[in-house]
């Protein structure tokens, strides 16, 4: 097989006097020289060098940005270790710390010194350490047949590498460091990337959730917002500044880099930047995949977790204790389920597959006098209709399981199957060690943001729409028993398994630890219920049959990406999100959505006031912020005109993962943290659309408002450096 990578790069190479659309590309940081994509920034109106953004051998502003938790950005905003996120990034570890006692949900938290900072279990920051080019090492591998190409994009493969790697490295006994490698450009580059984890990260300050998460699901994904979208952490280590697990001992981390902030706000037209971990784009797609996308991937999210949110808000809606507990769940849930609702409706609206269609007559052009690149696209579109039915099921049976915590009993399995091998080889010893165990297992399913009668009903409204939608030779095989013991009555069968079940009932458990049988075993719903899923992931979801279209695909869109890239020349051309470190420049601008609607591209606020709704949860006012704006008490924080701001637009390519990201401006100083899209643009993961994307930002001066004035946090403004 050729060796593509140093092909690529050529034509990366060759975008020197480039042209793209203005803000369209989540650039890597470790070729923008090569790419030229820091020329175009530097047009667009950047004041500093790319080693100024990052530097493999000195310290940079990459060193001042980070993963927070498993799935945002976070960045440093002082010499401390202070981190600054979103309030949803942060949402978890807040309702993880709350309770009806210290709901700091609904009455935020502001730690005035060190000793209140909150230690949080489980919460992580990963500082990216350094990055590596091993295209060639992968390619090789192909080449001498070791692994062939869709398996050199596999998790398996990449996860041996990137140990292999490790392990020849100087990072080889340091226990804090991770190491992953990753494709690009659908397998045509691979970037070894290590990153140095912190493990005792501690909540400093959260606004309350009327602040944080104002305006809720209503104004999720809209424009105009007045929705204070912060929270801030801070990252403990040894002395030497090492990483290392939670002691009180430890002490705040002396970064060797962070954000400087600015004060002088925004322009319209004002050059803005924002770094982070974008998720996952598709912007390669064919236009049947988009289709396909729109009623294999949207249709089975927006119709389970339609059932599944209502469930959850009638049960949340009776008291505080659940609704606490399933505060976070519900927030994440419905944000991706907005989005697909929003998204479907932007590819038609935006005209996306019209867009791919034109995309693709370029393509097939191109490819008249190329072979390679002859039949790529007719390949996909077959690959897709022949796989369309597996994956519609697939999906939904992973959003149903998905739903509902009580699907968790799966991890229970193994330590069920020893149990009965201990029972009926009468080890007493190896029983005694496996019922204890299995009552870990069933502590971790029902923890303490578990509620057997909210997941009963989950249950009892998901599994008749599962098997509505999908036939029944494409359902895992307890739907045969609801059919044949219980005649198709869902609610009864639910109920048998959460009254009987030693996986659902403390008292069956309890007694069933007190005398274990494997005829209890065998004869338990809740078992055979957790069995016959992963039977059905063994024999349906992983099935070489139905995956055999996934190696087709992985080859296929390797060359049509590659193909692509060719057509864009001179104009370099940037790879799909990936969760990896990017670079996205733009700058402040407001937008029309509609005929005769122009939308302002900040907001104050006087909006919050316009706004508010006693009677409505998401848009309560807290009555301490109300009082600081109706008296105009904004401290150093306001616009020159007295306003106080709230949030603003630029047209910087966002998508989730971003959440937290910081927004800079031209000089690389902290104006705002991203936390939004726009409606209209909700097709953006697949198409940039140049006229209406937005990122909406939460703006610093808000932000330090806040923290000041209603938090009475001065210690945090103090250790930050502002200009």
């Amino acid at each position: 097989m050729k060796s593509y990578s140093k092909f690529l790069l050529l034509l990366l190479l060759i975008g020197v006097n480039v042209s793209v659309r203005a803000d369209e590309g989540m650039w890597l940081l470790q070729i923008m020289q090569e790419q030229h994509s820091i020329d175009m920034m530097k047009k667009a109106g950047l004041r500093l060098e790319a080693s100024d953004i990052y530097n493999p051998n000195g310290i940079s502003l990459k060193d001042a940005v980070g993963i927070f938790g498993e799935g945002c950005t976070g960045e440093i905003i002082s010499g401390e270790g202070l981190i600054l996120t979103n309030h949803h990034c942060g949402y978890e570890s807040i309702q993880a710390l709350s309770s009806v006692d210290h709901d700091y949900l609904t009455n935020g938290f502001w730690s005035k010194n060190r000793k209140e900072e909150l230690p949080v279990s489980g919460l992580q920051f990963r500082f990216v350490d350094k990055i590596v080019d091993v295209t060639d090492r992968v390619n090789a591998d192909v080449r001498a047949k070791k692994v062939s190409e869709s398996e050199s994009i596999s998790g398996s493969y990449c996860e041996e590498l990137a140990t292999e790697y490790k392990n020849k490295s100087e990072y080889k006994d340091k226990k804090y460091i991770e190491a992953e490698v990753l494709p690009f450009y659908a397998g045509n580059s691979f970037y070894l990337i290590y990153y140095k984890v912190y493990r005792d990260v501690r909540m400093v300050a959260a606004p309350p959730s009327a602040i944080g998460k104002f305006g809720g699901e209503t104004d999720n994904w809209m424009w105009p917002r007045h929705t204070g979208d912060f929270s801030m952490f801070r990252i403990y280590a040894d002395k030497k500044g090492e990483p290392t697990e939670y002691n009180e001992k430890n002490i705040p981390l002396q970064t060797k880099k962070h954000l400087a902030i600015s004060l002088k706000g925004v322009n319209e037209g004002d050059y803005t930047m924002i770094m982070g971990f974008p998720g996952s784009t598709s912007r390669y797609l064919t236009a049947a995949e988009v289709k396909d996308c729109m009623e294999t991937d949207n249709v089975p999210r927006i119709k389970v977790r339609d059932v599944v949110l209502r469930e959850l808000k009638k049960a949340m809606s009776t008291n505080d204790t659940i609704r606490i507990q399933y505060a976070d769940i519900f927030a994440s849930s419905s944000n991706y389920w907005k989005n697909s609702i929003g998204m479907n409706k932007a590819i038609i609206d935006n005209h996306v597959i019209e867009t791919k269609r034109q995309e693709e007559k370029v393509f097939k052009d191109f490819a008249k006098d190329k072979p390679e690149y002859q039949g790529v696209i007719e390949g996909i579109d077959k690959a897709i209709e022949e796989s369309k039915s597996f994956r519609f099921a697939s999906n939904t049976f992973f959003e149903v399981y998905r739903g509902c915590q009580f699907n968790k009993i799966t991890t229970s399995l193994h330590d069920l199957v020893e149990l009965r091998k201990d029972i009926a080889e009468k080890d007493i010893k190896a029983l005694k060690k496996h019922i204890i165990d299995f009552a870990r297992d069933y502590d971790y399913i029902h923890n303490k943001d578990y509620d057997d009668r909210v997941e009963r009903k989950i249950m009892r409204a998901t599994l008749p729409l599962y098997a509505q939608m999908v036939p029944t030779d494409q359902r895992p095989y307890y739907f045969k028993i609801i059919e044949s013991k219980y005649h198709n009555d869902f609610d009864k069968y639910v109920d048998d398994l959460f009254d009987s079940s030693i996986l659902a009932n403390r008292k069956a458990f309890e007694a069933f630890a007190k005398n274990p049988t494997v005829e209890t075993l065998d004869n338990d719903l809740g078992l055979q219920y957790a069995a016959s899923i992963l039977l059905f992931s063994s024999d349906f979801l992983n099935n070489e049959v139905n995956n055999k279209y996934t190696s087709v695909l992985d080859s296929l869109h390797k060359k049509y990406i590659r193909g692509l890239c060719e057509i864009k020349l001179p104009s370099p051309s940037y790879p799909d999100a990936n969760f990896t470190i990017r670079l996205t420049y733009g700058n402040v601008k407001s937008y029309n959505p509609k005929d005769g609607v122009m939308c302002r591209y900040y907001t104050t606020t006087d909006g919050i006031l316009e706004k508010e709704n006693p009677k409505d949860p998401e848009f309560v006012v807290p009555a301490k912020l109300k009082e600081l704006i109706q008296k105009k008490d904004f401290g150093s924080y306001t616009m020159p005109n007295g306003e106080m701001p709230v949030a603003f637009l630029t047209t910087n390519d966002i998508t989730g993962g971003n959440s937290g990201s910081p927004v800079l401006n031209s000089k690389g100083q902290l104006i705002g943290a991203a936390f939004d899209g726009n409606w209209e643009s909700l097709s953006g993961d697949i198409n940039f659309d140049n006229k209406l994307q937005r990122c909406i930002c939460v703006d610093i001066r808000y932000i330090l408002f806040v923290l000041d004035k209603l938090g009475g946090c001065n210690n945090l403004i103090k250790e930050m450096t502002i200009e």
